[in-house]
């Protein structure tokens, strides 16, 4: 299960970009978002200069899962 309706349709970094910072919206703290949205643009900039296709569509699975993860972790602290 995703975090958002749409991840299946995450294809280039840009999207997944804006994909994970619309996760980050999700957070319960203002704190939490702010720290998430800092490493996420952190690591789309040191990925930035990645050329290799399969590789991003690796980056891009594991950044969903990723947040999929965080999500489930602090949503089920309720």
């Amino acid at each position: 299960m995703s975090p958002l309706v749409g991840a299946e349709l995450v294809q280039n970094p840009v999207q997944l970009y804006r994909y994970l910072l619309r996760c980050c919206r999700l957070l319960p703290t203002s704190a939490m978002q702010q720290h998430y949205r800092h490493a996420i643009r952190q690591g789309y900039n040191s990925h930035s200069d990645e050329d290799d296709q399969e590789r991003i569509q690796l980056i891009i699975q594991r950044a969903i899962t990723d947040a999929d993860w965080i999500l489930g972790k602090y949503t089920k602290k309720k």
